[in-house]
């Protein structure tokens, strides 16, 4: 079934309002998910661009053509699913205008409640847009790509990339892109002595915990560094230059191969608006998975997630050794 996004998206092939692109032609898909249905007599070459593995993975299943990062140019036509990130909104719209032939139409949908209001009326202070419908508790509108790429120029001087602490660089759409989240930062503050060994970091990001862990270990075998988002993976090359190697990797569905001696965490515990701390739970068991035995996990997560009962499961041992009134800090033994 599709998501009320996807249907806004597709609606003015829906009614009539744009027609259908046929085979002669290439579409863009910009932030494309799975579950998607084309209309009737789509018949163009669809590049599906997804950056986040888990929906790369389901879009790959589904025999879409996807890439986490767009490949070629030229389209007729773009099509953008924006989300809740204002800035990856405006960055996906400025690749749109880059990627699409001069003429060519880019249609942008989103939820109300993610903001789409908003972001049509930023556009249509930039750029004339063609036309809007309101649909399935959202919005689409669409333009055409004018000929010249002021526009994508002006989008991308508002959305820089950024450098966090003087040291981390990052870009509007990653996790906390902007700031170390606190998390993270009270994981670094109580990072134990004797780290050493084959040392993993699952749900890396753009690599903070990574790169501390990397200066305060005793002796490193291996440094390596997971992580679901392809583009803060990127970013992560670029900020642990100490690193051994980088997986773009579902953890909670694609195995991991090496055995480590200790793994630092940051789950995520949500992949929508609510809270699901049934992802931190498997990627505890995953974590136990990949530790050699004697293997130690180094954790924070929120205070009010149930993670104790998977953690005792799990490892031979785990105790609470720090926190706040926010968070709490796990250490577990295999």
């Amino acid at each position: 079934m599709m998501s009320d996004s996807l249907k806004t998206l597709f609606y003015p092939f829906e009614t009539g309002a744009l027609d259908v692109p046929g085979a002669a032609s290439s579409v863009l898909f910009l932030g494309a998910v799975p579950g998607f249905r084309l209309p009737q007599g789509f018949g163009a070459d669809l590049h599906c661009v997804q950056g986040f593995r888990p929906q790369f993975n389901a879009l790959h299943l589904a025999r879409h053509k996807v890439t986490p990062q767009v490949q070629g140019e030229g389209y007729a036509m773009a099509l953008v699913l924006a989300g809740r990130h204002r800035g990856q909104n405006e960055l996906w719209i400025a690749q749109a205008l880059e990627q699409v032939i001069p003429g060519g139409t880019i249609i942008v949908a989103g939820l109300k409640e993610n903001g789409i209001a908003s972001l049509r009326k930023r556009m249509a202070g930039l750029i004339p847009l063609v036309d809007a419908l309101p649909k399935y508790h959202g919005i689409v509108f669409w333009l055409h790509r004018p000929a010249t790429l002021e526009v994508a120029e002006k989008l991308r001087a508002n959305n820089p990339s950024v450098v966090v602490e003087s040291r981390f660089h990052t870009t509007p759409g990653m996790f906390s892109f902007d700031r170390v989240d606190a998390g993270s930062r009270l994981l670094v503050e109580n990072l134990p002595v004797g780290i050493s060994g084959d040392i993993a970091d699952f749900c890396a990001g753009w690599g903070f915990l990574a790169a501390h862990v990397a200066e305060r270990a005793t002796s490193i075998n291996l440094l390596d560094l997971y992580e679901a988002d392809f583009e803060a993976l990127e970013a992560a090359r670029r900020n642990v230059p100490q690193a051994s190697r980088f997986f773009w990797q579902d953890l909670t569905t694609e195995p991991v191969e090496q055995r480590y001696d200790w793994i630092v965490m940051n789950p995520p515990f949500h992949q929508g608006r609510a809270a699901e701390p049934d992802i931190g739970k498997r990627l505890i068991e995953v974590a136990a998975k990949a530790l050699k035995q004697g293997g130690r996990l180094l954790m924070v997560a929120n205070r009010q997630l149930p993670y104790e009962a998977v953690l005792s499961g799990a490892f031979v041992s785990s105790q609470e050794i720090g926190g706040d009134n926010r968070f709490k800090l796990f250490l577990a033994r295999k």
